[in-house]
């Protein structure tokens, strides 16, 4: 069974850590790849390509990206 990326503990700031980013950084690296394997699971249980859900999560990553360079 995989673990979990919420069982995953954060640095403290006493173990060297530069910068608050680099203690969380494998944490949300853990949780957006939970994330997007849950996605695809979903999308191959209704019926969807794995291929049709990577290219589907894909485009909304670039979408959220130009909405943001628009909003600014």
């Amino acid at each position: 069974m995989p673990l979990s990326a919420a069982s995953q503990t954060i640095a403290s700031p006493r173990e060297h850590i530069l910068t608050v980013q680099e203690a969380l950084e494998p944490l949300f690296l853990a949780l957006e790849q939970e994330v997007e394997v849950k996605i695809i699971a979903a999308a191959i249980r209704a019926g969807w390509s794995a291929e049709d859900a990577v290219t589907a999560i894909d485009e909304l990553r670039r979408n959220e990206l130009v909405a943001d360079v628009t909003s600014h």
